[in-house]
Parts: C-alpha cells; structure tokens; sequence
C-alpha cells in the first residue's frame, strides 16, 4: 500500500528507552512499536493527553524539520522544549525524495511567523521568504488566514507535509476547503501525516485513521471514531445531550 509513500513507516526502538518517565511513557508512545504510513494521508487521533503531538514532533525531527515547525531550512529555537523521542525513531523512507515539505504545528505557528518577519528584515537576504507565504504577513492576519495561507500558498506539491492540529484556527467553511486542498496536494503527488481532532479533515478518502487510546492502537473508519460519533450524537440530540451535561454538572 506505501510503496510510492516518502515515508512509509516509523518504528520505536523500545529497547533503548532510557526510562519509563516523559515522553516514554505515553500511551502514543508506549502502543506504538512500528506505524505505517499511507502514501496519501494518515491521521493520528485520539483524546488529549495520549501523545499525539510528541510523537508528531519526533517523526518531523527525526526526518529533519525544525522542532517548531516550518521547512527543513528554518533553524530557529525560540524555547528548547521538545523530548528526546525523535533519537528512538526509526524510519523508513520510501525510494522518491519529496522535493518539498513542511512541519506545521498549531501551538509554535506565531514563532515561526514571527521568525519569517525576522529573516526578512535582515540586510541582503535577498527575496523575501513572506512572498511564498502569500505575500503578507503572517502576523498581520487574523490566526486563521494566517494558517490558511501557509497551507494555499507555502506548500507546493511532490511533499511531505506533518500537520500537528492544523484546524485548531480554522472555521468548519475553512476546514472543508483544506479538504480540498489536501485533494489538491495529494493529486500533485504529496503525502500528509495530520494529528486532528476534526471529523471534516478526518474525512479525506483515501487514507488510513489510527486511533490511540488506553485500550491500544486501531485503525478506524470515519464514522467509527469516536470524534465523529460525538458530533454526530450530539448535533442529533442537541437538547438532550445538553440537559444530561448540565445535570451532570450540577451533580458533581
């Protein structure tokens, strides 16, 4: 199935874990010995807490991207706080080199704006990086067309692209035209690995959805995951649900 992937599996070295304390002993991390990756998209869901963004992080950096996101050319350390995980990874690249890619994660996106509007006011840099972010300023944008920009104009094609919570910013209308442009980017031969907690982004087709819980690791349908049955019930039962909530809330 991953034979055309740029990455096409990760393995966790387990028996050189120096410890059983942070980040070794998430549940992400301690259910995972080998993940594969579909050549298209592959998502990572799973309640908060389980480890899905340390584990993100340490595939990016294992594979060369920046600890706070971006390409594999920006360099930048605002606050040195990602694990060790990434030295226990193991991965298997596939036999195409991407001739572009990208880490994006929500929580240290205002750093690497910050540091694009940085390198651009260097003397002799030459062109400016924020044209291929859409010409403007990352921080002269509301959070989500900042984001949405990164997505539309940064990411070209023939990539690999980790996306660590990138609806965290987005509207729901906003989250089905990055449906479409993942669609778009698949098309251009590009593979995404996306940590989500959106039903819509979770819908893309032709894709693998790993679910991490304390019950283990399971690859699940859309309409299985938990994300989407918690939706779905509550937008079918709005009033109900919500008069169990505030009882319950009331009771505790």
């Amino acid at each position: 199935m991953n034979e055309s992937a740029y990455l096409r599996w990760i393995e966790l070295d387990k028996q050189r874990f120096p410890s059983e304390k942070y980040p070794f002993d998430l549940d992400a991390v301690h259910l995972i010995h080998r993940l594969e990756f579909h050549p298209n998209v592959t998502y990572l869901i799973g309640d908060n807490g389980v480890g899905k963004s340390t584990l993100m992080e340490a595939v990016a950096v294992a594979y060369g991207f920046n600890p706070e996101g971006g390409s594999r050319n920006f360099t930048f350390s605002t606050r040195s706080t990602h694990s060790e995980l990434h030295e226990y990874v193991r991965l298997a690249r596939g036999v195409r080199k991407p001739k572009d890619g990208f880490f994006f994660r929500a929580e240290s996106y205002y750093n690497l704006a910050s540091n694009i509007d940085d390198l651009d006011k260097e003397p002799g840099t030459g062109a400016s990086i924020i044209r291929s972010y859409g010409g403007k300023s990352l921080h002269e944008q509301s959070h989500g067309e900042s984001f949405f920009s990164t997505f539309i104009h940064r990411f070209g094609g023939n990539g690999l692209y980790i996306l660590d919570e990138p609806e965290a910013a987005l509207s729901p209308v906003r989250q089905m035209a990055m449906l479409t442009r993942i669609h778009d980017l698949v098309k251009q031969q590009s593979q995404f690995i996306i940590s989500t907690h959106s039903p819509i982004l979770m819908a893309y087709p032709h894709s693998t959805i790993y679910e991490i819980s304390k019950d283990g690791l399971l690859v699940k349908k859309l309409e299985e995951t938990e994300h989407f049955m918690i939706y779905q019930e509550f937008l079918n039962n709005k009033a109900r649900m919500i008069d169990e909530l505030f009882q319950s809330n009331e009771r505790g």
